[in-house]
């Protein structure tokens, strides 16, 4: 009885959020929980095939919402949390919103995102039978600490599902320690060859996971991923199971993954590490991947990644929320070469963490390219961001508070793209407007 209460009690405030215009990806199994706090129990027995999670600090939503595309395109029933709710109450959301009014539901998979933190608390109620990892990066240091300890946090969560099949970035040192023990048959996914220029870039995991010695590398590819080795315990990057080469960055990407030929009309080198991480747990599921650039067409980026609005020119939306992430961004924006506009947001609400330092990180110098034409910035922390611009050398030619002002503003110039970085508080209020003044998705 009491999950009966729950379950109608989450869809009737489902509904009303709804009708007030709020998204209902969580507090709906907030109080749900409140009722039946097993209740997230109950998505064990509604799944017949089995149950993928999906954690790390960076390409959680693409990852997951991928991966449930994928399985979707083959015929199945998939019980997805797509708008990134992926705390306990996120989990209780979703599943209330599939259940019919008796409680029900039946699905042949689970693609679950879950926040860091917060794996050892789903895993109180669910037993996964895939879990993949996409990285390790500093972020919202005043909620996860530094990596290590989010690195524990993980480990606990591991140790409560001995039976996990762990799919792993082998190019992530932070990764690969989750691999070690009892978990020697984790499979790994990489990138095997040099990609992108070796410039100096911020090294989150730079010491060995294994003694602590400064880590070297053949090649890397952005932050600590790449080809790594420890000089002083021979920890490395492990052997690849599923593996990316022959790399074009155009448009569209091209690579091969164990030698199958991939073309995937997506932005940003990083989303190649997303692709593979399903491509890698389809095949820890036993599912075939002969078919794997056609069960991918019918995906759609979720909002805010290098999402594209249509005005007298595009304007591309990314959320960016910490310093590795923010640097792939400044790459991607990088590799476009039309005349462009950019506008950077910063918020410090609790969902994106009070302490901004993590700013200076950023290699916010590396955005100023002979192709931007105006730099804008925006925000709660805009001055912030503003001084972090200034000790940068980079000029900001506009400071405001508004975004509409700053969208429209670039929406004038001559530029032939506008590209708008956001952390992650600022990515609804900033669709809401772009909507507003008439941007088609």
């Amino acid at each position: 009885m009491r999950k009966l209460l729950a379950v109608w009690f989450g869809k009737a405030l489902t509904v009303l959020g709804k009708i007030i215009g709020k998204k209902s990806s969580s507090s709906p199994g907030h109080y749900a929980l409140k009722i039946c706090p097993n209740l997230v129990a109950e998505l064990g027995k509604c799944v017949k095939k089995g149950i993928v999670v999906t954690c790390g600090t960076n390409g959680k939503t693409t990852t997951n919402n991928l991966m449930a595309t994928a399985l979707e395109a083959k015929g199945y029933k998939v019980i997805c949390n797509r708008l990134g709710a992926n705390m306990l109450s996120g989990v209780a959301t979703t599943l209330i919103q599939e259940m019919n009014i008796f409680g029900k539901v039946t699905a042949d998979y689970a693609c679950l995102e879950i926040d860091e933190a917060y794996t050892p608390i789903v895993f109180d109620y669910i037993k996964p039978d895939v879990m993949v990892i996409t990285n390790l990066f500093r972020d919202q240091l005043d909620r996860y600490g530094e990596i290590d300890i989010t690195s524990e946090i993980i480990s606990r969560a591991i140790k409560k599902t001995p039976n996990v099949q762990l799919v792993l970035c082998g190019d992530d040192p932070l990764c690969v320690q989750f691999g070690q023990g009892r978990h020697s048959d984790a499979l790994y996914y990489g990138i095997s060859e040099k990609v992108l220029p070796q410039l100096d870039d911020t090294k989150e995991g730079r010491f060995c996971p294994a003694c602590g010695a400064e880590q070297k590398y053949n090649y890397y590819h952005y932050s600590q991923l790449g080809d790594f080795y420890c000089p002083k315990c021979g920890f490395k990057r492990p052997k690849i199971d599923f593996e990316v080469k022959n790399v074009s960055l155009g448009t569209p990407m091209r690579f091969t993954i164990n030698g199958q030929p991939m073309k995937i009309n997506y932005k940003g080198f990083y989303n190649i590490y997303n692709l593979v991480a399903v491509y890698g747990a389809l095949s820890a599921l036993g599912e075939s991947t002969d078919d794997f650039e056609k069960l991918l067409e019918a995906y759609k980026p979720q909002i805010g990644r290098m999402q594209e609005y249509k005005f007298n020119k595009p304007v591309i939306l990314s959320l960016s929320k910490n310093p590795a992430g923010f640097n792939q961004a400044i790459a991607t924006v990088n590799t476009d070469k039309r005349k462009k506009d950019v506008i950077i947001a910063i918020n410090d609400k609790a969902n994106d963490g009070r302490d901004v330092s993590w700013l200076w990180d950023v290699d916010f110098d590396k955005i100023a390219d002979e192709n931007m034409l105006t730099l804008t910035t925006t925000g709660i922390r805009v001055y912030d961001i503003s001084l972090r611009f200034k000790y940068a050398d980079v000029k900001v030619d506009m400071i405001t508070h508004s975004m509409a002002d700053a969208v429209t503003a670039a929406l004038k110039t001559d530029s032939e793209v506008v590209y708008v970085l956001v952390n992650y508080t600022a990515l609804y209020s900033t669709e809401a407007v772009l909507k507003k003044l008439g941007g088609k998705a």
